[in-house]
Protein backbone atom coordinates (compact mmCIF):
# COMPACT_ATOMS: atom_id res chain seq x y z
CA UNK A 1 0.00 0.00 0.00
CA UNK A 2 0.86 3.46 -0.77
CA UNK A 3 -0.36 7.19 -0.09
CA UNK A 4 0.04 9.38 -2.90
CA UNK A 5 -0.78 12.81 -3.87
CA UNK A 6 0.07 14.06 -7.11
CA UNK A 7 0.03 17.84 -8.23
CA UNK A 8 -2.02 19.31 -5.86
CA UNK A 9 -3.74 22.19 -6.41
CA UNK A 10 -6.17 23.84 -3.95
CA UNK A 11 -7.87 27.44 -3.79
CA UNK A 12 -9.53 29.54 -1.40
CA UNK A 13 -11.89 32.47 -2.95
CA UNK A 14 -9.76 32.01 -5.95
CA UNK A 15 -6.48 32.66 -4.24
CA UNK A 16 -4.51 29.46 -4.33
CA UNK A 17 -3.41 27.90 -1.23
CA UNK A 18 -1.52 25.01 -2.43
CA UNK A 19 -0.45 24.71 -6.33
CA UNK A 20 2.28 21.44 -7.65
CA UNK A 21 2.08 19.55 -4.22
CA UNK A 22 3.31 16.21 -4.51
CA UNK A 23 4.61 13.13 -2.56
CA UNK A 24 4.67 9.05 -2.24
CA UNK A 25 4.72 7.34 1.33
CA UNK A 26 4.90 3.80 1.42
CA UNK A 27 3.68 1.20 4.08
CA UNK A 28 5.91 2.16 6.57
CA UNK A 29 7.03 5.73 5.62
CA UNK A 30 6.72 8.84 7.24
CA UNK A 31 6.15 12.80 6.27
CA UNK A 32 6.28 16.23 7.84
CA UNK A 33 4.90 18.76 6.48
CA UNK A 34 6.85 21.80 7.58
CA UNK A 35 6.25 25.59 6.90
CA UNK A 36 4.80 28.46 9.12
CA UNK A 37 1.25 29.25 9.99
CA UNK A 38 -0.56 30.00 6.87
CA UNK A 39 1.65 27.77 4.57
CA UNK A 40 -1.50 25.52 3.64
CA UNK A 41 -0.27 22.28 5.94
CA UNK A 42 -3.83 22.08 7.51
CA UNK A 43 -5.41 22.44 3.88
CA UNK A 44 -3.04 19.72 2.67
CA UNK A 45 -4.37 17.25 5.09
CA UNK A 46 -7.69 18.33 4.99
CA UNK A 47 -7.45 17.63 1.46
CA UNK A 48 -6.04 14.23 1.55
CA UNK A 49 -8.35 13.46 3.83
CA UNK A 50 -11.07 14.31 1.09
CA UNK A 51 -12.66 17.10 3.31
CA UNK A 52 -11.53 19.92 0.60
CA UNK A 53 -11.87 19.01 -3.10
CA UNK A 54 -8.71 20.10 -4.74
CA UNK A 55 -9.10 22.10 -8.34
CA UNK A 56 -6.70 19.71 -9.79
CA UNK A 57 -4.80 16.78 -8.99
CA UNK A 58 -5.22 13.68 -7.05
CA UNK A 59 -5.05 11.73 -4.03
CA UNK A 60 -4.94 7.80 -4.09
CA UNK A 61 -4.16 5.18 -2.29
CA UNK A 62 -1.98 2.30 -4.28
CA UNK A 63 -3.01 -1.01 -3.37
CA UNK A 64 -6.14 -0.89 -1.39
CA UNK A 65 -9.07 -1.01 -4.50
CA UNK A 66 -12.28 -2.53 -1.27
CA UNK A 67 -11.84 1.12 0.37
CA UNK A 68 -12.38 4.82 -0.57
CA UNK A 69 -9.02 6.30 0.09
CA UNK A 70 -10.66 8.87 3.09
CA UNK A 71 -12.14 5.60 4.49
CA UNK A 72 -8.66 4.55 5.23
CA UNK A 73 -7.39 7.74 7.14
CA UNK A 74 -7.92 9.23 10.52
CA UNK A 75 -7.51 13.23 10.75
CA UNK A 76 -6.16 14.31 13.81
CA UNK A 77 -7.37 17.64 13.77
CA UNK A 78 -5.35 20.78 15.99
CA UNK A 79 -8.22 21.35 17.76
CA UNK A 80 -8.93 18.13 20.26
CA UNK A 81 -12.95 18.10 20.34
CA UNK A 82 -13.51 17.22 23.73
CA UNK A 83 -16.75 17.41 24.47
CA UNK A 84 -17.06 19.13 28.66
CA UNK A 85 -20.12 16.85 29.40
CA UNK A 86 -19.19 13.65 28.77
CA UNK A 87 -16.87 11.41 30.73
CA UNK A 88 -13.41 10.53 29.31
CA UNK A 89 -14.18 6.75 28.17
CA UNK A 90 -17.56 8.59 26.65
CA UNK A 91 -15.68 11.19 24.59
CA UNK A 92 -13.54 8.03 22.76
CA UNK A 93 -16.68 5.92 22.63
CA UNK A 94 -18.54 8.55 20.91
CA UNK A 95 -15.66 9.17 18.68
CA UNK A 96 -14.97 5.83 17.72
CA UNK A 97 -18.54 5.13 16.76
CA UNK A 98 -18.63 8.39 14.36
CA UNK A 99 -15.76 6.87 13.00
CA UNK A 100 -16.57 2.92 12.86
CA UNK A 101 -14.07 1.87 14.80
CA UNK A 102 -14.14 -1.29 17.10
CA UNK A 103 -10.57 -0.99 18.90
CA UNK A 104 -10.68 -1.84 22.63
CA UNK A 105 -11.70 1.72 24.90
CA UNK A 106 -9.98 0.49 27.80
CA UNK A 107 -6.41 0.30 26.63
CA UNK A 108 -7.15 3.00 24.31
CA UNK A 109 -7.12 4.78 27.09
CA UNK A 110 -4.88 2.85 29.38
CA UNK A 111 -1.92 3.09 26.44
CA UNK A 112 -2.25 7.50 26.46
CA UNK A 113 -1.85 7.19 30.34
CA UNK A 114 -5.61 8.34 31.07
CA UNK A 115 -6.97 5.02 32.06
CA UNK A 116 -7.51 6.15 36.32
CA UNK A 117 -9.56 8.95 34.75
CA UNK A 118 -11.47 7.44 32.80
CA UNK A 119 -14.96 8.56 34.84
CA UNK A 120 -13.83 12.22 35.18
CA UNK A 121 -15.93 14.84 32.85
CA UNK A 122 -14.08 15.91 30.02
CA UNK A 123 -14.29 19.52 31.54
CA UNK A 124 -11.55 18.84 34.15
CA UNK A 125 -8.73 18.01 31.54
CA UNK A 126 -6.06 20.07 31.18
CA UNK A 127 -4.94 20.64 27.96
CA UNK A 128 -2.04 18.36 27.50
CA UNK A 129 -4.81 15.33 28.36
CA UNK A 130 -7.08 16.71 26.08
CA UNK A 131 -4.25 15.98 23.22
CA UNK A 132 -4.03 12.31 25.10
CA UNK A 133 -7.23 11.84 24.54
CA UNK A 134 -7.58 12.95 21.04
CA UNK A 135 -4.80 10.50 20.59
CA UNK A 136 -6.63 7.84 21.70
CA UNK A 137 -8.55 7.79 18.97
CA UNK A 138 -6.13 6.72 16.63
CA UNK A 139 -6.09 3.48 18.62
CA UNK A 140 -10.12 2.93 19.41
CA UNK A 141 -10.99 3.47 15.83
CA UNK A 142 -7.75 1.79 14.01
CA UNK A 143 -7.06 3.37 10.55
CA UNK A 144 -3.88 3.03 7.94
CA UNK A 145 -3.25 6.05 7.01
CA UNK A 146 -2.74 8.79 10.10
CA UNK A 147 -2.91 12.85 9.34
CA UNK A 148 -1.87 14.88 12.04
CA UNK A 149 -2.19 18.47 12.69
CA UNK A 150 0.29 19.95 15.06
CA UNK A 151 0.40 16.34 16.89
CA UNK A 152 2.38 17.74 19.65
CA UNK A 153 0.75 20.85 20.26
CA UNK A 154 -0.06 21.01 24.50
CA UNK A 155 2.10 17.68 25.38
CA UNK A 156 4.88 18.22 27.86
CA UNK A 157 8.20 15.80 26.71
CA UNK A 158 6.35 12.91 28.29
CA UNK A 159 3.38 13.21 25.49
CA UNK A 160 5.90 13.46 23.02
CA UNK A 161 7.82 11.07 23.88
CA UNK A 162 4.59 8.36 24.10
CA UNK A 163 3.48 10.33 20.17
CA UNK A 164 7.01 9.22 18.91
CA UNK A 165 6.51 5.58 20.46
CA UNK A 166 2.55 5.01 18.82
CA UNK A 167 3.77 6.74 15.31
CA UNK A 168 6.97 3.74 16.08
CA UNK A 169 4.07 1.04 16.28
CA UNK A 170 1.59 2.35 13.59
CA UNK A 171 4.93 2.54 11.28
CA UNK A 172 6.24 -0.86 12.18
CA UNK A 173 2.92 -2.31 11.95
CA UNK A 174 2.81 -1.12 7.75
CA UNK A 175 0.61 1.93 8.95
CA UNK A 176 1.54 5.63 7.29
CA UNK A 177 2.07 9.11 9.18
CA UNK A 178 1.68 12.58 7.36
CA UNK A 179 2.23 15.21 10.18
CA UNK A 180 1.38 18.83 9.52
CA UNK A 181 4.08 20.73 12.11
CA UNK A 182 5.84 23.97 13.01
CA UNK A 183 7.41 22.57 15.81
CA UNK A 184 9.48 19.30 16.61
CA UNK A 185 7.47 16.56 15.75
CA UNK A 186 9.10 13.95 18.54
CA UNK A 187 9.46 11.04 15.96
CA UNK A 188 12.26 10.72 12.41
CA UNK A 189 10.09 11.65 9.37
CA UNK A 190 10.83 12.83 5.52
CA UNK A 191 10.02 16.23 4.88
CA UNK A 192 8.12 18.08 2.68
CA UNK A 193 8.22 21.65 2.09
CA UNK A 194 5.25 22.64 0.14
CA UNK A 195 5.61 23.05 -3.59
CA UNK A 196 7.90 20.04 -4.04
CA UNK A 197 7.86 16.13 -4.56
CA UNK A 198 9.20 13.92 -2.08
CA UNK A 199 9.32 10.07 -2.66
CA UNK A 200 9.54 8.79 1.20
CA UNK A 201 10.98 5.61 2.10
CA UNK A 202 9.51 2.93 4.40
CA UNK A 203 11.91 1.90 7.42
Amino acid sequence: MRLVASDLVVTRGGRPVLSGVGFAVPAGGALAVVGPNGAGKSTLLRTIAGLLKPLSGEVRLEGEDEFEPRERMHLLGHQDAVKPGLSVVRNLRFARDLLGGEGDLTAALARVGLGAIAELPGSTLSAGQKRRLAIARLLAAPRPVWLLDEPTAALDAAGQRLLGELVAEHRAKGGMVVAATHLALGFEAETLELGTVVTVPAE
